[in-house]
């Protein structure tokens, strides 16, 4: 982080300087935090009300760790009775917002910084993930850590800019309209890049064309001397082209789209045995490059397409973009997260989030991975904030994992009956479809039948929890305890189909 002192975080926020004494030395932050433990010395600690904890009772553990200034929204005193040292504002969030404001523009101001900003229905985490690998070869290179991708995260990601950074890539998400022209108006970026529409969120938004004008907040969010780089197989992406002034760049699978802009393509794009996407990437100046990505599922075709036109926009040579597609993988976790157990089980945790398209991407992967010699387990729970169409879409995503012949599938969760009733509708049978009511009675079932050679998918919302039922299946039988191990709560009654009418009409989750 580059340095404010305390004067200058209240005049850029509007804020209140408490605690501090005006005969002293000046406070200087060099780093911030929302996470008390994450205080070093020298933190700026924004203690902003949270879903689970307000960020004012853990101001004493902030400092003890470091912190030498608080951002927060009242007064809080310490053992001695005197207020921390703290700026006090309305919406601590929102004074976050500024201070990452004013940090990009001092970076501009002082230097070469490129800021390149990522959004989309799915696929924005292992985007940046591969973008901010291939761009560190051009130089330091600051990305989001995990998903770090809101009003919170998106600071923070500012914050961890120096003054040496050359590019800083912004992972931006979104629950409603304006949130992403928020968030651009913070970070100003250069390059603005959609990989597409989906459903997730839906609810939130009101349809899915809403979403489409969200994502789009970004492209119109670029001055003329920007980059718009879309993705042109999906229309309403190739759409956005008309909402931005700045020219535009395109990636596709497809060999006949053709545009104006710079074209990044895949050919021949497949996977090998492995479940790894393969293809020919070819450029606009006409050179091709065979590329095999470690990463798991046709699906990152899309991502690895968007790194690569972006890393050319900004200078990358060709060369180094395909030798970089063929060795990085994913470096957040529950991407498409493989483990091949000693015993032969194979374990996909893709459990971080989960909308229709990315449930359906996942599943494809898992049938081909399969591919009739593999027993194929597919371990789904929710999918969250799909407002009136969840009862339809958790139904066509049974129908759909009976189609791709998966061998079993578990649903997991009492909001998941709908996508048991679909599977059974739509012919899966007896053992073929089970529906248990939580993740230890899911776990018991996968602990008594995984055998050597099963292959088992874990996915579902964030909420869901999945992620961490699949790190412990992921360990094998009798594992060592897990930093991710939930507690463990009494098995729930599981329920099979056994026939075609066993279920009836899908029920209200």
């Amino acid at each position: 982080m580059i340095e404010f002192s305390a004067a200058e975080i209240a005049a850029l926020t509007g804020g209140r300087l408490v605690g501090t004494d005006p005969a002293g030395p000046a406070i200087t932050v060099t780093s911030a935090a929302t996470d008390s433990r994450e205080c070093v010395p020298g933190s700026l600690f924004v203690a902003k009300p949270g879903e689970q904890s307000d960020g004012h009772l853990h101001l004493g553990s902030a400092f003890g760790g470091g912190a030498v200034l608080a951002l927060a929204e009242r007064e809080v005193a310490g053992p001695d009775g005197a207020p921390y040292p703290s700026v006090v504002v309305p919406d601590a969030v929102l004074a976050m917002g500024e201070l990452a404001a004013e940090t990009v523009r001092r970076l501009r101001a002082a230097g070469d910084v490129t800021v390149i900003g990522i959004t989309g229905s799915a696929g924005k985490t292992t985007t940046k993930d591969l973008l901010a690998g291939l761009l560190a070869g051009l130089g330091p290179t600051v990305a989001p850590r995990g998903s770090y991708n809101g009003e919170v995260g998106v600071p923070l990601t500012v914050f961890q800019a120096t003054w040496e950074t050359r590019y800083l890539v912004i992972e931006m998400g979104a629950t409603k309209p304006g949130h992403i022209a928020y968030l651009a108006s913070l970070v100003q970026p250069d390059v603005g890049v959609v990989l597409g529409v989906g459903s997730a969120h839906a609810g939130e938004f009101g349809g899915v064309e809403n979403i489409a004008r969200a994502k789009g907040e970004l492209v119109e969010a670029l001055a003329a001397t920007g980059t718009a780089v879309l993705n042109a197989d999906d229309e309403r992406v190739l759409a956005m082209r008309s909402r931005t002034v700045a020219r535009t760049a395109f990636f596709t699978s497809s060999d006949d789209f053709s545009a104006d802009g710079a074209v990044v393509r895949a050919r021949n794009s497949t996977t090998t045995p492995e479940g790894n996407p393969s293809f020919t990437l070819t450029f606009p100046d006409g050179g091709e490059h065979e590329v095999v990505s470690p990463l798991l599922g046709l699906h990152h075709t899309t991502n690895l397409l968007a790194a690569a036109n972006v890393a050319y926009e900004l200078g990358c040579a060709p060369e180094r973009i395909a030798e970089g597609l063929r060795t990085l993988a994913a470096a957040s976790r529950w991407r498409m997260e493989r483990t091949d157990r000693a015993d032969g089980v194979t374990v996909i945790n893709d459990a971080y989030n989960a909308n229709p398209e990315s449930m359906r991407a996942a599943l494809r992967t898992l049938a081909e991975l399969g591919r009739g010699h593999r027993r194929t387990w597919a371990v789904l729970g929710e999918m969250l904030e799909l407002g009136e169409s969840t009862i339809e879409e958790h139904d066509l995503l049974g129908r759909v994992v009976v189609r791709l012949n998966i061998s079993k599938l578990v649903c997991v969760g009492p909001n998941t009956r709908a996508l048991f009733n679909g599977a059974v509708l739509e012919g899966s049978w007896g053992s073929e479809a089970v529906h248990v009511d939580d993740a230890a009675a899911a776990e018991q079932l996968l602990a008594a039948e995984l055998e050597p050679g099963d292959i088992v998918l874990f996915k579902s919302s964030n909420g869901a929890g999945l992620r961490f039922l699949g790190d412990r299946i992921a360990q094998g039988p009798d594992p060592q305890p897990s930093r991710n191990h939930a507690p463990h709560h009494p098995a729930a009654v599981v329920e099979a189909a056994s026939g075609p009418d066993a279920s009836g009409k899908a029920t209200q989750p």
